[in-house]
């Protein structure tokens, strides 16, 4: 599986952005997939998680309530929609994809990975 990242960008505080992730080969829809965030001068951190069928979901605190992971296995791709976002949020958001249909938030869990879109969040 080959995944892109896209949709980043330059948003104000308290508003929305979203993220998208493409993925190309043909074992995409028994993945489960997750989002990740790495921050400036910070670990790279969980914030997402879906199973292959988009049946079950998992967030972070940091973000529960405030983040939506979701996926079209039609379309091969998987969606953060994010809202009241906050300078913190601020950093590379990877998406990856781990080889069975169910994952968690551990790195370890995922095996494929896009390459990353910036998200700034300006206050």
């Amino acid at each position: 599986v080959q995944l892109h990242a896209s949709g980043g960008g330059l948003v104000q505080a308290g508003g929305s952005l979203r993220l998208s992730c493409a993925a190309s080969g043909p074992t995409f829809r028994g993945s489960a997939m997750g989002w990740f965030r790495q921050s400036p001068g910070k670990e790279r951190e969980f914030l997402a998680h879906i199973d292959y069928r988009g049946g079950h979901t998992t967030y972070a605190d940091s973000v529960k309530g405030r983040f939506t992971i979701s996926r079209d296995n039609a379309k091969n791709a998987v969606v953060l929609q994010m809202s009241s976002l906050k300078p913190e949020d601020t950093g590379i958001y990877y998406c990856a994809g781990a080889r069975t249909t169910i994952a968690g938030s551990r790195q370890g869990q995922y095996y494929y990975w896009g390459q990353g879109t910036q998200v700034t969040v300006s206050s």
